[in-house]
């Protein structure tokens, strides 16, 4: 009988590390939402904002990048604040990988996770045929629309800050645009949303090009193709180039932008062939390499990077004002 998808890792590793990154980043993700729901709901304000701008313990402005990009579209002018915040958190996610905050931070990837576990359940299968190259017209679309209009009207109807501002304040009507994501990735298309139309993952994509922290294939001669890798990655199409490319020359490295670092190639493969390393890493050979199953970088470091990052981004329009 066919066995679930990282049976053989928990079978070789044990549960908790089979599951150690995915527990890491559900961990990261909450304590982002917490430090957020503190103030409003408890009154302890340690962050102050939501994801589009923030103010950390009163003296770190954080501010998402793709929103500053749409309030200059628009023909506003930024605070002083809403520019280094915008900074720090480019600094923080270059570093660390751009579309980390897909996997790590953004609220909606737990939605669309929820769609993918619910598609496999269900045995659902096939559906709609979407480039995956249109997360970037829309991503230019909504830049174009900014400035036309002279507002950020994406923030209006995106996702992501319907989801965060509805779990802050209450989300009304916006459920319906979560549920319609949740729909989406569960009939219409698989990982439709984060893998072929949300243009935040496009922007973060960009800021990822050079990213130094990478996901390395170091022990790829002891591959068994079993793909279960394939199965639980968000976009497969990049793990076969450093998986299956040494006779091509090519490195075990994956250096595509699209990978979002969430490490559930890590966790599922029993024959500890996936690690976290650098854009520079070499293969490791298997005798060589004595190994944990988190790899280089412990889980809790990437944790903390990646938290420290997710906290960029908060308060809505106000941060900046007109010319």
């Amino acid at each position: 009988m066919k066995q679930g998808i990282g049976t053989e890792a928990v079978h070789v590793k044990g549960w908790r590390a089979a599951h150690l990154w995915l527990l890491a980043r559900r961990v990261t993700q909450v304590t982002v939402l917490a430090l957020f729901l503190a103030g409003p709901w408890f009154g302890y304000w340690i962050v102050k904002g939501n994801l589009t701008y923030s103010l950390t313990l009163g003296v770190l402005p954080l501010a998402d990048p793709y929103v500053l990009l749409q309030s200059l579209a628009a023909g506003h002018r930024p605070e002083r604040n809403a520019l280094v915040g915008a900074a720090v958190v480019l600094m923080a996610y270059f570093v660390i990988g751009g579309r980390s905050y897909c996997a790590w931070v953004c609220p909606v990837n737990v939605v669309t996770d929820a769609a993918h576990w619910l598609r496999a359940r269900l045995h659902v299968s096939g559906g709609a045929a979407i480039s995956r190259s249109t997360r970037y017209w829309i991503l230019a679309m909504t830049l174009a629309v900014a400035a036309i209009t002279g507002s950020m009207a994406w923030e209006l109807v995106n996702p992501v800050s319907m989801l965060h501002r509805g779990l802050m304040f209450g989300i009304g009507a916006g459920w319906t645009v979560v549920a319609a994501v949740l729909v989406l990735d569960l009939f219409v298309a698989e990982r439709a949303w984060c893998g072929r139309l949300c243009p935040v993952g496009a922007f973060y994509s960009v800021v990822a090009i050079f990213s130094p922290l990478r996901v390395v294939a170091a022990r790829r001669d002891q591959c068994n193709d079993c793909a279960e890798c394939y199965a639980v990655c968000p976009e497969p199409l990049v793990i076969r180039p450093a998986l299956k490319g040494a006779d091509q020359g090519i490195g075990p490295v994956i250096l595509s932008p699209q990978c979002t670092n969430c490490a559930r190639c890590i966790d599922v493969c029993s024959k500890h062939v996936f690690t976290f390393g650098t854009r520079f890493s070499k293969g490791v050979a298997h005798e060589d390499l004595h190994h944990d199953s988190a790899g280089h970088i412990g889980a809790g470091a990437v944790a903390a990077r990646v938290g420290a990052a997710g906290r960029a981004h908060g308060a809505d329009a106000a941060w900046h004002r007109r010319r």
